[in-house]
Order: C-alpha cells, then structure tokens, then sequence
C-alpha cells in the first residue's frame, strides 16, 4: 500500500517487548546560563550512565542555548574529563524549545532522555525510566508530584496543564514537563514533524504510540535561578494552547454572537420603551455598552490575531535554530 506524503508510517516491532536489545543512551541537555552548575551536572549524569548495568554508545549531549556567561568555555573544559561529551553551540538564544529540538536532531542513541540542566530533573532517575522502555513503552515521561516553586507559579502550572488538557484535541498528561525518554521511534517521528512553532510535551503526546508516566518530585534548583520570565511561561503556555486547539477560535465566535444577541435585545427593550413613552437611559447607558461591544471585538480580534501570527511565522520557513559551533569527543578531534 503506498501511503500519501501527509502520512507518517513507521514500521511496527513485532518482537516480544522483552527481548528489547540494550540501548545506548543519550541524555540530551539544552543549557542557558547554568555555569555554576555544570560541574555536578555532568558528574551526576555520567554516574547515572554508570549504572546501567550494560555498557554502550552512551553520550552526553549538551547544547548551550546562546549563553551570555561562560556555559559554553565551562562545558569545553569539560571535554577531557568525559570521554563521552558531544556540546553543540547555538548563535544566539532560540529558546528552550528550540535547544530541545537542536538536541533531538543531533542525538545518536537508541533512546533519548531529555533533561534540564538546571538539576531539577534528577539524572540519578535513569534507570527507572529505561526499566519501563525495556517493558515496551516508546515515550516514558515525568509527572511532577510536588514542585519547589512558589505557590502562585505552582497554581499557574496546574491552571495551564489542566486547561490544556481539557480544550486540547490531543490528549496531553496533566503535570508532565519535558523530562522524558523516547525511543528511537518515537525521536524519528517527531522530527519528521515539519512546524517551526515546537510544543514538545504536545509533540510527544500526539505521536501516541506507548507511552508510560512515572511520578517524580522536582528538586530545588543546584544553583542559579530559573531562566523562564512570566512572560516566557505565558508564551510556552499560549504556544501549547494554540498549537493543539482551536477551542479559543470557537470561544469568539460564541462570545461574538452572545454580544450581537445582547445587542439585539437591548435595542428591541429600548424601542418598546420607546413606542410606549418611555426614553432611553442616556449617555452613561450607551457609553457603558460602546465600551463593552469594542471590548468584545479587540477580544476575538486578539483571538485571530494569535493563530495568524503563528501563521505567519510557519510560512516564513525559517529554521528553528542555528548551530555556531559543534564539538565532540575530544579524542575524536585528531
């Protein structure tokens, strides 16, 4: 059967899960300004590769997100101690998003576990996450059973997911950050998705193919400060909205017709006060509802705005990152 070019097709393992081979590993790390931590980054992740009880291809990948501190001379210092470190430069900061796509397309393992590098996600977690692969699942991902954030970012958090998760036509888990192990499979097909605009705990989810949850308690950062603004975490959170739903689109258009309704209403109350003696209620009234009518139109105009404007961005085809420089092995160099 040939398949049509808007057709994903990826050829079903028909082998018994258990008689899955031993992967190589490769933990993928976007960085931005995390030089005080890269130290205990790297010895924590190469102890985590360390216990597995079979030895590999494993990498340690690193991609510096455009840092304005020493993150990238830090991780290039790095390089003669950990053998098995891979450090990708991007010119300037494209965002976490993009340095999480930079590391899915350069990663080389079987799977890919995709951490922060700020510690938050516990390297020492491996093991645990390359059980369930072993047992089948092609995504295996982190759902966070306590956050160390404050108590207003940790109800923004649970606001977004649990809306996101009500409006979206994927279903997307509830809590579940970009902490995770995918399979070579699952790696491949989302890299064949061709969007510049990348959600990739939405990505992840729509894929489908098996997919595991394991509950995690986020630690506190190891050192520094997060690097996500509020307006960063409303961008993120919007990107994840429009990107999975056009419920906001059909929102407008139910508030849009509520108005015209409304509208429609008043003027049929004032124009039987009218015919019966009455007059209408003056300035104040018809200012109050001028304000209301325009405020409704900026609202679903804003609506459009945002799906035009990620249009818009889509059709210019502009990469999704640039890399300045790429270093491998240092025995590799020659």
């Amino acid at each position: 059967m040939t398949f049509p070019d808007r057709a994903l097709k990826f050829n079903v393992d028909m082998q018994e899960t258990s008689s899955r081979p031993s992967p190589s590993v490769t933990v993928a790390i976007p960085l931005f300004n995390e030089e005080p931590g890269i130290e205990q980054l790297l010895k924590r992740v190469a102890a985590a590769l360390d216990e597995l009880p079979w030895s590999g291809d494993h990498e340690i990948l690193c991609v510096d997100d455009g840092s304005g501190d020493g993150t990238l001379d830090a991780l290039l210092r790095m390089r003669p101690v950990y053998s098995n470190l891979r450090i990708l430069s991007l010119s300037r900061n494209f965002g976490h998003q993009a340095a999480l796509t930079a590391a899915l397309d350069a990663a080389s393992g079987d799977v890919v576990f995709l951490i922060d590098g700020d510690l938050q996600d516990d390297p020492a977690k491996l093991p645990r996450f390359i059980d369930e692969y072993m047992r089948g699942a092609d995504v295996v991902y982190a759902t966070r059973k306590q956050r160390p954030e404050s108590i207003w970012l940790r109800a923004a958090y649970a606001l977004h997911y649990r809306l996101l998760a009500l409006v979206s036509d994927t279903p997307i888990p509830v809590d579940a950050g970009d902490f995770s192990l995918l399979s070579r499979k699952a790696v491949d097909l989302i890299k064949a998705l061709p969007e510049r605009q990348r959600y990739l705990r939405g990505l992840r989810a729509w894929v489908g193919l098996k997919q595991t949850a394991i509950p995690i308690e986020r630690q506190e950062r190891f050192a520094g400060s997060s690097k996500y603004s509020v307006w960063d975490l409303v961008g993120l959170s919007l990107s994840g909205l429009f990107a999975f739903t056009i419920i906001p689109l059909r929102v407008a258009t139910v508030v849009g017709a509520a108005t015209v309704f409304a509208g429609l209403g008043y003027g049929v109350y004032v124009l039987v006060d009218r015919l019966t003696g009455g007059a209408p209620q003056g300035f104040a009234t018809l200012a109050l509802l001028q304000i209301i009518f325009a405020g409704m139109i900026l609202l679903v105009l804003g609506v459009i705005g945002e799906y035009i404007g990620r249009i818009y961005e889509e059709v210019k085809r502009r990469p999704v990152y640039v890399v300045a420089g790429e270093w491998g092995p240092e025995s590799s160099d020659g």
